[in-house]
Order: structure tokens, then sequence, then C-alpha cells
């Protein structure tokens, strides 16, 4: 297949993999472009774009389709606070599309906790009689400092699921010292931005 015309054809799974992704509100990046490679016919890995190549599409379908989206974020980032500040104690982190600009109205909320045991978390929301699901999420992170920082290391760490009226909010429950460890993001394997409650609350501003 000539250069171009495989630059293409990843555009087009981009594009594709891109609104999936915004109004079906799929969160999954590996997920979402196999869908849309399905849809146009193409299996190969070789044609499928990048995680970072769907990402700019999402910013590119939000200017020219979703005339609320900003509106949406705002929303999506209020509830956000509002699950950060009943959490404060774990200490909670916005992270993902929420943070970062790209959510739309069916995007989840991704919220990292710092915390000495999940069981703790687990315990508080029984206690506020707020309902959950249970679940595990993989993350990849890049070395704590006293390690080699060549070396790169997965965890698995206790996932709470939450139903809001703005949408699902994944919480995600690491240890306290992780606070100490770069979260890898799943679009280009770079560090992950986070924001706490005050840099998010004055994002709202």
């Amino acid at each position: 297949m000539a250069r171009e015309s495989l630059d293409q054809l990843r555009q087009t799974i981009a594009q594709q993999a891109a609104r999936m992704m915004v109004e079906d509100g799929i969160s999954d990046f590996a997920y979402a472009k196999k869908k849309a490679g399905r849809q146009i016919g193409i299996a190969e890995s070789s044609a499928l774009p990048s995680n970072a190549e769907i990402e700019e599409e999402i910013k590119l379908y939000h200017q020219l389709f979703s005339e609320d989206q900003p509106q949406a974020l705002k929303q999506l980032r209020q509830a956000a606070l509002a699950t950060m500040q009943l959490l404060e104690r774990f200490n909670p982190y916005l992270t993902g599309a929420v943070l970062d600009g790209t959510a739309g109205k069916q995007s989840q909320t991704d919220i990292h906790l710092f915390a000495d045991s999940a069981k703790d978390v687990e315990i508080f929301l029984l206690g506020q009689q707020i309902p959950f699901e249970t679940d595990e999420k993989a993350y990849r992170l890049s070395d704590k400092p006293s390690k080699n920082k060549k070396d790169k290391v997965r965890k698995t760490v206790p996932l709470y699921a939450l139903e809001t009226a703005y949408g699902l909010q994944k919480i995600s429950v690491f240890e306290y010292d992780d606070l100490r460890v770069a979260i890898k993001k799943a679009s280009n394997g770079g560090n992950a931005d986070k924001a706490n409650i005050a840099e998010v609350r004055a994002l709202l501003q």
C-alpha cells in the first residue's frame, strides 16, 4: 500500500474512532481503533492509528461538531470536584479527558485516590450510602525514584465505578506512596497530567 494511501486510511480510522469515543462514550483507545478498523474493513495493525492521532481527532471533532462541549466539560468538572471534595481525605486527583479538555457529555471521569488502604475507601463509600461497582485497572507507571529510571512497571489497582447525574466516574485507588510515581497516559505514553482539588477549583473559575 502506498504511503499516502496508508496515511489517509489511518486518518479515516482515527476520525471514526474519535467519533465513537465522543458519541458513544468509549474510553478504551485500543477497542475504539479496532472497532473503527473493522467497520472500514481493515484489520492489520500497521493501518491502525496511534492513540495520539485519535486524541487529536477528538479535539478536532469537538471544535467542528460539539457546540455544547464547553458547557458539558464544565459540568463534568463540577461533578468531579464535588466527588473529590467528598473524598478529600484520600488525596484525590482529577486526570484524563475531563482534565485535559477532550471530554464530551458521554465521557467518563477519571479520579485517582492515594490512600493507605483501598478498603478504607470502600468502607467510606458504604458509610455514605453511595452505590458503586468494583473492578480493577492496570496502569503503566514510570519508575519510583529509587529504581532504575529505564525500567517500566505496571500496577493493577482497585477501581470503584460511580454512576452520577453527569455520567460514569471511575475512581482508581493507588497506595499513598504512589503519589511520587508518574502514571503514563494511554494515548502517547507520556506522564499523565493530574490536578488536585485546588487546581480543579481554579480551572472552573
